[in-house]
């Protein structure tokens, strides 16, 4: 009997999908009638890119309609290949001997790797249709691939798998006789299968690989039974790697996540979003200065306090460093999402440099100006101009933005935190007449 642990080929290729009908996941573009099913289904297929995590089926769907289409199929990777391969897959595309449909459905594993160069070289023959191009990613296309091509394609996103879909597709493993271990006798215990499925993270490619290793290196008990264990399960499964790299997306979203989180003041979300930051290997400076910022943009003079606390923790975390920042990170973290919220500061100073920027040459009252030298007061510099603290509550009822701009208002105090307070003491101050102080 041949050892299916010792086949050539890893478990996760020899389990890839062969019919749209095996094909785990996605449903939303897959499932029947969907758009995508229909189209690979009718051999009808246009232009597409497909964009998700690692092991969600990518390349699976690509195999799947090379096997269904009448059209001709070439693959390539990114990685490898160069303009010359384009040039050579097009000019064998319009030899009609070599390819009487005149048509080529050519599949760019990795596509975002192509530099601008290379996604032109496609654009001619993607746009008249001599090639239809399955493009392949793990980066957002529309940040990474040419508008060019994305705008002449379809934009599938993939998601990560469930754990349903996981335990699907290991159960189909251990039991497929002519691809899988379903000729050895392989049980897997519940919370090693739980154990499994939860720690893939929506990969295929991890837990399929961690099943192989955990078959191949576990010897059968005397009954001939591999029993996989939770203790063989932790032990094949490498470390799961968090969806994160500081230079794409999942930067970008989990940061924006992180952001948000605060300023909904949903503290369990800001310190889940900061762990992910954090695991996957965010520079602490820069997770500080976000919260620099939100502390000025969120919370704003409804607790001015949180500026304070935001940039303390920022030099502390740079201070300490990992890995005991994160209890830095995470109590300015909480506390900004536990404070009363007022982006009217915000909002005031983004006003203002709209009327700075449309009008930059308004002309300041004179009786504000400075008056350094001799004679300039005599010119009108500085002259008229009352010192505040001469008056009752240091109030003087009159406005200092320039004539053209007078009543216009720009900080609005909210009902808040202590601008609360604010809004109160001003409303007061503002109804009162003004009143020369006794000195």
């Amino acid at each position: 009997m041949e050892d299916m642990s010792k086949r050539i080929e890893p478990l996760a290729y020899r389990m890839s999908p062969r019919t749209l009908d095996e094909y785990v996941g996605q449903e939303h573009i897959l499932g029947k009638g969907r758009m995508l099913r229909r189209m690979i289904e009718a051999d009808k297929l246009s232009s597409i890119i497909l964009f998700g995590p690692p092991g969600t089926g990518k390349t699976s769907l690509a195999r799947i309609i090379a096997a269904t289409t009448k059209t001709g199929f070439n693959r390539i990777n990114a990685v490898t290949a160069g303009v010359a391969d384009i040039k050579r897959i097009i000019a064998d595309t319009q030899n009609h001997f070599i390819t009487p449909s005149g048509r080529t459905v050519l599949f760019i594993d990795e596509i975002h790797r192509f530099n601008k160069a290379q996604q032109d070289a496609l654009l001619p023959q993607v746009e008249d249709g001599t090639l239809i191009l399955i493009g392949a990613t793990t980066e957002n296309p529309f940040f990474e691939v040419n508008k060019a091509l994305i705008s002449r394609s379809t934009v599938f996103q993939l998601y990560a798998l469930t754990e349903d879909d996981i335990k699907t597709l290991l159960l189909r493993a251990i039991e497929d006789e002519e691809r899988g271990f379903g000729r050895l006798n392989v049980k897997v215990e519940d919370d090693a299968m739980a154990f499994w499925t939860a720690m893939s993270g929506g990969d295929a490619r991890i837990a399929l690989n961690a099943l192989e290793l955990a078959v191949a290196t576990t010897p059968p008990a005397k009954d001939g039974v591999i029993n996989i264990t939770l203790e063989v399960a932790i032990d094949c499964m490498q470390k799961k790697s968090p969806a994160f790299d500081k230079d794409g997306e999942a930067h970008y979203d989990t940061i924006s996540a992180f952001i948000k989180s605060m300023r909904g003041s949903d503290p369990d979300a800001a310190v889940y979003y900061l762990a992910r930051a954090l695991y996957g290997g965010e520079d602490v400076a820069f997770l500080g200065r976000r919260m620099i910022i939100a502390a000025a943009e969120d919370v704003g003079l409804a607790n001015p306090q949180m500026l304070s606390i935001a940039v303390a923790a920022t030099q502390a975390a740079m201070m300490i460093g990992m890995p005991e920042a994160r209890i830095i990170l995470a109590e300015a973290a909480v506390a900004i999402a536990t404070s009363p919220k007022s982006n009217r500061s915000y909002l005031a100073i983004n006003e203002a440099m709209s009327d700075v920027a449309t009008e930059p040459h308004r002309e300041i009252p004179m009786r504000l100006r400075n008056a350094p030298a001799k004679g300039m007061e005599a010119l009108g510099y500085h002259k008229g101009y009352r010192y505040a603290h001469d008056y009752q509550n240091a109030f003087i009822d009159e406005s200092y933005l320039p004539e053209s701009l007078e009543g216009r208002v720009y900080y609005e105090p909210s009902d808040r935190g202590y601008e609360a307070k604010i809004r109160s003491w001003y409303k007061r101050l503002k109804g009162e007449k003004e009143n020369v102080s006794e000195k």
